[in-house]
């Protein structure tokens, strides 16, 4: 099962106790649903990953990572989700964004795709420049990209839900039939 392979990777809730990095956060970040892998906090971890990812700018992971504590969903599944945004998928997500936005205001500006690339940032003037290109998008990209943050996140927590319950039952049959085989 997927559960035993990831595991491996994650740390037991002991070793997250004793870190001296999340120490000073108290019981914060104790809660068992923080770390442990079961169907409900990996589901809210993908669905807080889903929605986070689509945070403009460098605040994705720490969005996820503070909806993951305040709802009690997985923290690393949360965090690693929100990868699904990059330099390669953020644009066309964007423009999604902004069609889906387009099509819920009736408004549409009629913007090229070389509008939607990223501007040139500089870590003096990112904030600057990436709100102003977020506000030169206008309306349909600001209703559009919570909307579409919501419909990402809804269909991967369900998503989850069905595929862990998928996986659930093919284990109960093998193991019927493991048992069958050997009376």
């Amino acid at each position: 099962m997927p559960k035993k392979y990831f595991k491996k990777f994650l740390p037991s809730h002991e070793t997250v106790k004793q870190s001296r990095w999340i120490r000073p956060f108290g019981a914060w970040l104790h809660h068992p649903n923080l770390w442990h892998l079961h169907r409900r906090s990996v589901a809210g971890g993908v669905a807080i990953g889903m929605f986070c990812g689509l945070i403009p700018g460098p605040f994705q992971m720490i969005g996820a990572a503070l909806l993951a504590v305040l709802f009690r969903a997985n923290l690393p599944v949360a965090m690693f989700t929100t990868l699904y945004t990059n330099p390669i998928t953020i644009v066309p997500l964007y423009v999604l964004a902004y069609e889906l936005g387009a099509f819920v205001t009736g408004q549409h500006n009629e913007l090229s795709a070389i509008h939607f690339a990223l501007p040139e940032m500089s870590w003096g003037n990112w904030y600057a420049v990436l709100s102003g290109w977020i506000i030169s998008l206008g309306k349909p990209f600001a209703v559009g990209l919570p909307l579409l943050a919501v419909i990402l996140a809804v269909i991967g927590y369900f998503a989850v839900r069905m595929l862990w319950y998928a996986m659930v039952v093919w284990e109960w049959r093998r193991r019927a039939a493991r048992r069958r085989r050997s009376l």
